[in-house]
């Protein structure tokens, strides 16, 4: 086997642990047996546990942006948007895990808002950015700055999700999909073009 899809399988067996038992359960050790190879040679591909977690980051954020990119891109600006919530919900609620590692947990490398935002640098985020930019140009959105605008859509779901895997939030997941496309559409009222 060569060394890439040794460290391709490195990543990918750490990505099932996590989606299955979270960061924290993501051991070299574990992987190592997982993967059929000694702890000890995971190193060889990735020098500590924080690169070996950057790495599941970075192919799980741009695995996410693919797929929300493949979204047809016909319907008005608020049904795109409105499907991007869905996207976004979907992943959230459906891999609880990854998202709270990719978006709630504190980890060496990961992204900071503003500076690893910009050029496309948070592929996930990249989407909304781009859909917040298409807004203010075809005059749905005001002017301001697109990603401190996408920050503050994007801020509200995540925060409702955060209270929505933790239980406190009382709705089945119908109604709380309904409350967050209600409280997302409050926001872009109230940033919309006058």
């Amino acid at each position: 086997m060569n060394d890439q899809g040794t460290a391709g399988r490195i990543v990918a067996v750490a990505r099932r642990i996590l989606l299955e038992d979270g960061a924290g359960a993501v051991s070299m050790r574990r992987v190592g047996d997982a993967v059929g190879i000694t702890a000890m040679a995971i190193y060889r591909h990735y020098p500590n546990r924080d690169a070996l977690l950057r790495a599941v980051a970075d192919r799980s954020a741009r695995e996410l942006a693919e797929a929300w990119r493949q979204r047809s891109p016909s319907g008005t600006w608020d049904e795109r948007c409105a499907a991007a919530l869905d996207d976004f919900l979907d992943f959230a609620l459906g891999s609880p895990h990854l998202y709270r590692f990719l978006i709630l947990d504190a980890w060496a490398g990961a992204r900071r808002f503003p500076e690893d935002f910009r050029d496309g640098q948070g592929p996930p985020f990249s989407v909304v950015a781009e859909l917040v930019e298409e807004g203010m140009r075809t005059g749905r959105l005001r002017q301001d700055d697109p990603l401190e605008t996408a920050m503050t859509i994007t801020s509200s779901a995540q925060g409702l999700v955060q209270q929505y895997l933790s239980g406190r939030i009382g709705m089945d997941e119908a109604d709380f999909r309904a409350l967050c496309h209600r409280s997302t559409g409050r926001i872009i009222n109230g940033l919309a073009a006058e």
